[in-house]
C-alpha cells in the first residue's frame, strides 16, 4: 500500500471543485427559493470528530450552513465508525430513515464516509441495501471530498470511491471549522502499524504516516493566536509520531514544542501504546505545568497469555512499571484505560488476572468493552469465542469494581480548590455548569450570583478559566462551587 503526502498544488483540484460547488448550491437555492444545507453526523472517536470539522470547513467555503435543528437536510453526511458494534448497528438504522425523506426531495444528497466504507461487507451491504445512498468513500479521502460531491451531484450514478493509497494531507492547508471553543482537536498522524487481532484501524486507516513537525507547531500556534485553552493531540498510537519522517522529530519533541506556546492551559494527547511510551514523555508530563496529568494508557487485559494472543507487545510486568513510574513522577495525576472482556480463549484465570492489574493500578476512569467480533479481524477467526452470558457476568464484576475506584478518585478530590476549563453547560441543568480538572475529572459546579459576568449568560462561559472548590463526590462526577476566574 502507497503513502501519497498531498501538498498545496495536489489540493489545487479540491479548490476547484469548492468554487463550481458555490456557484452550483447558489443556483440551486435561487431556484428552489431557500438555501441549501446539511446534515453531519460523526460515530466514533476523536479523529472522526477531527474528520468532520474538515468536512465542517468544506461546506462552509462552499457557501452552505448546517440545516436548523428538526429540519431537513439537502445533503446528509454519516461519518462512520468500525471499532465498535453498536456504532455498526446505529448507522444501518439511521440509514433507513432517509429513505422516506429522499423520496420528497429527489435532489437530496446521502453520503456514507469514515471507517466503516474500507470494510469491504459494509459497502457492498450499501451497494444492495440502500441504493439512495449517493457516495461512499474512506476516511483516507476526505481532502477529496469537494470533488467527489462534485462527481455526485453532476452525475446520475451511486459514486463508489474506495482507494488502496493512504494520503496524507497537510491539515493546515484544509478548511477547518472548529466545533467547540475551549478545545481544539489536532491530528498529528495517522494510521496504525500494530495490527492486534481485535482491530480493524490498521485495515480501515492504514499505515501509521506523521505529518510534518513543523506543519503541526505552525498550527498549534495559530490556535494559541485565536484564544483556544485547550488542544489534544490526537494519533491511534501518538508515541509512534515521527518514525520515518525525514526531520527525526520524536513525541517528546512535539510534546516539548507544544508546552512552550504561550497560551495554552491544557495540552492533551492520545492514545498512547504502552509499547512505545517512553520515560521521557513521563518526565515531560511532570515538568511542563500545561500537559494536562492524565495519562490514557489502555491495558486491554491482564492476563499475559491473552495480551500475546491479541498482539500486544508487552505484558503486564511492563505495563505496571510503567503506571508505577508515572505515579512516581505525577503523584497528583490521574490514568485511564481501555479493558476488553470476553476475548476469545478468555479463562476464569485470565479475568482474574485483568481484576488484578485494576485492582493494583487503581485507575480514575476506565472506558470497558465486552468483546464483539469485529469482520476482517484475526480475533474473529479464533473458534474459541466466549458465550455472552459468561462475558455479560464477567463484565459486571469488573464494571462493579472499577465503578468503586471511580468514586474513591472523585471522593479524594473533595476539600481541594482546583482549575477548571468550562466546557458549557450541564447537561441536567441551566444554573450548572461543567469542566474538567487537569486530571481529567469531570466537575459540575454553581456560580454564585455576586461572581457572575455582567450581561454574559451562563451558556456564553465556555472555554472560560476558573478555579472552584471541590464540596461532594458523586459516583462520575465531583460538584463544586466556583471561587474565582483566572484572568489570561
Amino acid at each position: 500500500m502507497s503513502i501519497v503526502r498531498v501538498d498545496e498544488e495536489g489540493l489545487k483540484q479540491q479548490w476547484k471543485a469548492v468554487s463550481e460547488l458555490r456557484d452550483l448550491f447558489f443556483n440551486i437555492s435561487a431556484t428552489k427559493g431557500r438555501p441549501i444545507t446539511y446534515n453531519l453526523r460523526t460515530y466514533g472517536c476523536q479523529l472522526n470528530e477531527a474528520d468532520s470539522e474538515k468536512l465542517h470547513g468544506m461546506f462552509a467555503k462552499m457557501g452552505i450552513n448546517p440545516a436548523s435543528e428538526g429540519s431537513d437536510a439537502d445533503i446528509v453526511i454519516l461519518n462512520t465508525c468500525a471499532v465498535r458494534e453498536n456504532a455498526e448497528d446505529r448507522l444501518f438504522g439511521n440509514l433507513g430513515e432517509f429513505k422516506t425523506l429522499k423520496k420528497k426531495n429527489r435532489d437530496m444528497v446521502i453520503a456514507v464516509c469514515g471507517c466503516m466504507m474500507k470494510v469491504p461487507e459494509n459497502v457492498e451491504r450499501i451497494k444492495k441495501s440502500f441504493p439512495y445512498v449517493d457516495l461512499v468513500f474512506d476516511p483516507q479521502q476526505i481532502h477529496n471530498f469537494p470533488t467527489l460531491l462534485l462527481n455526485t451531484v453532476t452525475e446520475s450514478h451511486q459514486n463508489i470511491n474506495i482507494t488502496d493509497t493512504d494520503y496524507i494531507a497537510d491539515d493546515k492547508l484544509i478548511p477547518i471549522a472548529r466545533q467547540r471553543r475551549f478545545r481544539a482537536l489536532v491530528p498529528i498522524m495517522y494510521g496504525c502499524n500494530n495490527f492486534c487481532s481485535f482491530c480493524i484501524v490498521p485495515y480501515t486507516r492504514g499505515r501509521e504516516r506523521s505529518r510534518d513537525f513543523d506543519s503541526v507547531v505552525a498550527e498549534l500556534q495559530s490556535l494559541a493566536d485565536e484564544g483556544y485553552k485547550e488542544v489534544m493531540l490526537l494519533g491511534q498510537n501518538v508515541n509512534s509520531y515521527g518514525k520515518g519522517n525525514p526531520d527525526g522529530k520524536t513525541f517528546p519533541d512535539l510534546l516539548r514544542a507544544a508546552a512552550s506556546i504561550k497560551g495554552f492551559s491544557r495540552i492533551r494527547f492520545m492514545s498512547s501504546h504502552p509499547k512505545d511510551i517512553s520515560d521521557e514523555v513521563l518526565e515531560i508530563m511532570a515538568s511542563e505545568p500545561n500537559i494536562e496529568k492524565h495519562l490514557h494508557l489502555p491495558l486491554q487485559s491482564g492476563s499475559d497469555r491473552l495480551l500475546k494472543k491479541m498482539n500486544r507487545p508487552y505484558d503486564t510486568a511492563k505495563y505496571m512499571h510503567i503506571v508505577d513510574r508515572f505515579r512516581e513522577l505525577v503523584p497528583e495525576g490521574s490514568i485511564s484505560t481501555d479493558i476488553i472482556v470476553g476475548f476469545p480463549g478468555e479463562t476464569e484465570e485470565d479475568f482474574q488476572g485483568t481484576m488484578d492489574i485494576v485492582r493494583r493500578a487503581r485507575f480514575d476512569a476506565a472506558f470497558t468493552f465486552q468483546y464483539s467480533i469485529r469482520p476482517g479481524t484475526k480475533a474473529a477467526e479464533m473458534e474459541d469465542q466466549i458465550p455472552h452470558d459468561v462475558v455479560t457476568e464477567r463484565f459486571g464484576r469488573l464494571l462493579a469494581l472499577q465503578n468503586d475506584l471511580v468514586f474513591e478518585s472523585n471522593k479524594a478530590k473533595v476539600g481541594k480548590t482546583e482549575e477548571i476549563l468550562i466546557e458549557g453547560l450541564s447537561s441536567t441543568s441551566d444554573d450548572i455548569l461543567t469542566g474538567r480538572t487537569k486530571t481529567n475529572h469531570l466537575v459540575n459546579f454553581t456560580v454564585p450570583e455576586e461572581l457572575r459576568l455582567p450581561d454574559v449568560p451562563l451558556s456564553s462561559y465556555e472555554g472560560l478559566l476558573c478555579e472552584v472548590k471541590l464540596t461532594k463526590a458523586k459516583p462520575y462526577s465531583v460538584e463544586g462551587v466556583l471561587e474565582r476566574f483566572i484572568n489570561d
